[in-house]
């Protein structure tokens, strides 16, 4: 993934995530033993933004284990990590080099606290889905996973052409990439069900990322991203979105233009012990 892209969305991303489902792991990790330590798994880690983000919120000493299959992301994560905790405490962050993180054995996350991802289940297959559920189930710790695209946006002004370029969009989401159908805006919905199903709690809270002139630079690319994949997957939109794109940014720069990219963060408490 493109190391540009991860540092233009990662104040929306901090901004979007939902404060209720952590002051919930806060609160769950405030009940533990004065100076244990909280292990984080974070699978998918990019370049580190989530424990950036989620590091300060959480008391005591922390140590983070970022999981990745693209070893530029995991170097960029390494240098720049969480230094502290919400008290102070010191946060130590270790890199481990995968290349399927649904194909990671429970033994592999022992002694986790915390199991964390983020815009990670799109690009799912349902395969890799249920791996990664039953994953976080058998280690039996909490899991939060953020900013899953539900497939909703919403763009205003309206245009008539918002309706196709969308669908187009989440078509392209679901297409088929080396053999494997990914599942795009149904996966945390999927998520939601395979967690329930394996007897966890689970809790979703909006996570939306609001777009606009304010946020120039992330607007135009997240705009170009979404009408190319759009026009990819149904190339008679071609001609349209160019125009279509020619409207958009003028009232971009306009600062007309007001983006909703709507997803969803689920928290998946385990189920009890003999449950």
């Amino acid at each position: 993934m493109d190391p540009e892209w991860l540092r233009l969305r990662e104040p929306a991303d901090a901004a979007a995530r939902s404060v209720l489902l952590t002051r919930r792991i806060r609160a769950t990790h405030q009940a533990c033993p004065l100076g244990a330590v909280t292990v984080v798994h974070d699978l998918g880690c990019g370049s580190g933004s989530l424990g950036r983000w989620l590091a300060p919120d959480l008391v005591g000493p922390q140590h983070w284990v970022l999981h990745d299959r693209d070893a530029d992301l995991l170097r960029l994560a390494e240098s720049d990590p969480p230094l502290r905790s919400g008290n102070g405490a010191a946060v130590t962050v270790e890199t481990r080099h995968v290349d399927d993180v649904t194909r990671l054995r429970p033994e592999a996350l022992t002694g986790a606290s915390l199991v964390t991802a983020s815009a990670l289940l799109d690009m799912l297959t349902a395969e890799e889905l249920l791996r990664l559920v039953r994953l976080c189930v058998a280690v039996g710790c909490p899991a939060l996973v953020t900013i899953s695209v539900t497939g909703l946006v919403e763009l205003t002004p309206a245009d008539p052409l918002d309706g196709a370029f969308s669908a187009a969009f989440n078509d392209h989401q679901r297409r088929t990439v080396a053999g494997r159908p990914l599942l795009g805006p149904d996966a945390v919905g999927e998520a939601v069900g395979l967690f329930r199903s394996m007897g966890a709690e689970v809790s979703t809270e909006p996570s939306p990322w609001q777009l606009d002139a304010r946020r120039p630079a992330l607007t135009s690319q997240w705009l170009d991203g979404w009408v190319g994949a759009a026009c990819e997957q149904r190339p008679e939109l071609t001609g349209a979105g160019s125009a279509y794109l020619t409207r958009r940014r003028a009232q971009l720069r306009a600062g007309l233009l007001r983006v909703t990219v709507h997803h969803l963060d689920l928290l998946a408490h385990p189920p009890p012990v003999g449950g």
